[in-house]
């Protein structure tokens, strides 16, 4: 790192995610979001921490134990980020319970109305009972243990119920169990019987303490106390080095070592008995206070992401229709249309389905004779592999690229590679020391006597699932000189020690960082000059030192930089001057912002690519990506305005500032104007449905 920036000018990563998490519990507050679409950001909050303490506190716990070489590797003190993560935390968490709280009571003024198992009348407890004999006891596989017993290991992410079992005199028995609540299998929320104009929900876990007698009847207690208790393990894998081992089965392996990782959260019904407690804590081998974290009744409040839908229409987000493409208009060959003019899709606004046309022509065109797609996170149910599959009965080549760590996908992947094995296709696990993240679909038809090539290079996944909330770019092109180095990465793939140049694609690890600095070096130059320079990027990170660094001197020389950062930003420096060109926002509504493009002003003549990949060392560095630069004019034309619109958001736009307080971005429009919504209108205006 060059000393003329020192270390706060960089804030750490996991701190800026943190305030990216904030950012999702104010949609969690926000009147002007509809009540049960709030519920859902509670969720996501819940879900996104979870995450955090299994990917990003573990991999500070090893920092940590790194010594000053975990302190180089970061460039920050891990054991000083620990605290201010847990105090971050705590504080996020107490404002979250005061947000759920007052949900709860705003439901229950819509006519939604949580209870629990001392709550139900007679009715609902016959239901309740009915629901628990016919569905939820067949589930459950409760442990029995005394303080001088093991405990099973813990499945991170799991809730469970621990009870303590005692007898008429309100004497504790030196037996207790642990009950897993089988979310994995049954809905978390039960909904009962309107009565009248009233919904009632109870959850999954009341169902199982409302049930206590019935599940240890052949045991001398008559009460039971059962408080809920979660444990979040360290879920970075380590795989080894051993050659003569083949990827899958290491990756199967690491996989397992999951089950008994070290802890990193262990989250608790604060009103449990310190005894119990302490009995638990003792079992599982924790300790330290940094891993604990009291909490309420209820735990894996991620679960609401999926809340049902009850009560008025209002309560919920409107789902708009995608707008047609006529690009995409399916009187004709997809590929007759490609070959006239690219094609951009975006999603959700358009419908991710038009990929699925592509594919399926070329899974029963007999001109097509090769289909190569990499494959990263698939839908549960994934009609790309149908598709896929489709193809090779037709007697077309496929080859799948598939990652095998995509972080909690790998079994899924391991699955799916299993399946398109024994169909026929040719699956190649990824590159040795790299993940591959690009995301790209590469066609190959006879046309005549030459062999054409349609590509697709997307910002997000090919999943249908994600499709849907995610915002992303899909391009589909026949251009010869994109099609040509596209194929030549798939080439890599296949024989690693080929290593082939690029000229129009951005390819990761090879000319991914250099180009960057290069275009950023253009637009210094530019600005040197005297002339107008810009540097447009959106991104989900932004935390790659030395293209920060390369940024603030950009800063300084006059080029206007505007970055549109969701996730982590660490460009938040204390010298001012270094900010006086450089500014940050970022958008959490509805739709997951995800897409990928950066545009640079280049002198009036824009320079404009759209890919796979953030700004962090890892994507720089250690992972396949792939740019692909815009060279139709109305597409270029398409985010030169769409970056417009992001600018003037003034409603869902936080700024990224050094305090990170989340303030809503201020523009000098006086009505308040959100860019999702516009988006939606810019696009149905151009199209006209």
């Amino acid at each position: 790192m060059n000393q003329e920036y020192s270390d706060n000018n960089f804030i750490p990563k996991e701190i800026s995610w943190l305030a990216f998490n904030d950012r999702v519990l104010q949609e969690g507050s926000d009147s002007n979001v509809p009540l049960i679409e709030r519920m859902k950001f509670l969720g996501i909050y819940s879900s996104n921490l979870d995450e955090f303490f299994r990917v990003r506190v573990a991999t500070l716990k090893r920092l940590v134990k790194m010594g000053k070489r975990g302190q180089q590797i970061i460039g920050h003190d891990p054991i000083d980020i620990l605290r201010r993560v847990k105090k971050t935390v705590v504080r996020q968490h107490k404002r979250y319970n005061s947000i759920f709280n007052e949900s709860l009571k705003e439901l229950a003024n819509n006519h939604i109305h949580f209870v629990d198992e001392m709550q139900l009348n007679p009715e609902q407890q016959t239901i309740a009972n009915n629901y628990f004999s016919s569905k939820v006891r067949p589930e459950l596989s409760p442990t029995i243990f005394t303080k001088s017993s093991k405990l099973p290991d813990l499945e991170t992410g799991s809730i469970y119920l621990a009870v303590i079992m005692k007898d008429s005199r309100g004497k504790v028995s030196n037996r207790f169990v642990l009950i897993e609540v089988p979310t994995k299998k049954l809905k978390r929320f039960f909904v009962l019987p309107k009565i009248e104009k009233e919904n009632y929900i109870i959850f999954l876990d009341d169902i199982i303490r409302n049930s206590m007698k019935d599940i240890f009847h052949f045991f001398p207690h008559d009460s039971f106390e059962a408080y809920t208790i979660k444990l979040s393990r360290d879920s970075e894998l380590d795989l080894d080095d051993d050659i003569s081992d083949s990827y899958v089965h290491k990756m199967s392996k690491s996989l397992h070592k999951r089950f008994t990782a070290s802890p990193v959260r262990f989250v608790y019904d604060e009103a449990i008995p310190d005894y119990f407690l302490q009995i638990i804590l003792t079992k599982l081998k924790i300790s330290g206070d940094d891993t604990l974290i009291p909490g309420g009744r209820y735990h894996n409040r991620s679960d609401f992401m999926n809340f049902p839908k009850l009560g008025s229409s209002k309560l919920s987000r409107k789902i708009r229709k995608p707008i047609h493409h006529p690009g995409f208009d399916t009187a004709g060959r997809l590929t007759d249309m490609i070959k006239k003019k690219d094609l951009l899709l975006h999603v959700p606004y358009q419908s991710f389905t038009h990929f699925f046309t592509f594919l399926r022509e070329a899974a029963i065109d007999p001109k097509v004779k090769s289909i190569k797609i990499t494959l990263y996170r698939l839908g549960k149910t994934s009609s790309i592999v149908s598709a896929l599959k489709n193809a090779i009965q037709n007697g077309k080549k496929v080859t799948v690229i598939l990652e095998l760590q995509a972080r909690f996908d790998e079994r899924a992947n391991i699955y799916w590679g299993d399946i398109l094995q024994d169909t026929g296709a040719k699956v190649l696990f990824g590159v040795p020391g790299l993940k591959v993240h690009s995301k790209l679909c590469l066609v190959s038809r006879r046309e005549g006597k030459n062999l054409r090539r349609y590509a697709v290079i997307g910002t997000g996944n090919f999943n249908e699932d994600t499709a849907d909330i995610y915002e992303d770019f899909f391009l589909f092109t026949s251009k010869d000189e994109v099609t040509q180095e596209v194929n030549r990465v798939f080439r890599f793939f296949k024989k690693h020690y080929r290593q082939s140049s690029y000229d129009r694609l951005l390819v990761a690890p090879f000319n991914y960082r250099k180009k960057i600095s290069e275009l950023i070096d253009l637009e210094i130059e530019n600005a040197k000059l005297g002339q107008k320079a810009e540097i447009t990027i959106k991104v989900n990170h932004l935390g790659d030192h030395e293209i920060i660094e390369k940024l603030y001197s950009a800063s300084l020389q006059g080029v206007k930089i505007c970055a549109i950062i969701r996730t982590m930003y660490c460009a938040l420096p204390t010298d001012p001057n270094l900010t006086e060109n450089f500014s940050a926002m970022g958008i959490v509504d509805g739709f997951l912002e995800h897409s990928r493009y950066m545009i640079f002003h280049n002198a009036g003549k824009p320079i404009a690519y759209l890919g796979s990949g953030d700004w962090l060392p890892r994507n720089f560095d250690n992972r396949v990506e792939v740019f692909v630069p815009i060279l139709d004019k109305e597409i270029k034309d398409y985010l030169l305005k769409l970056t417009k619109i992001y600018l003037k958001d003034n409603t869902k736009a936080r700024l990224w500032d050094r305090d990170l307080k989340n303030r809503i971005r201020e523009t000098s429009r006086e009505s308040s104007y959100q860019a999702q919504k516009h988006i939606y209108k810019k696009l149905k205006a151009i199209y006209g449905k």
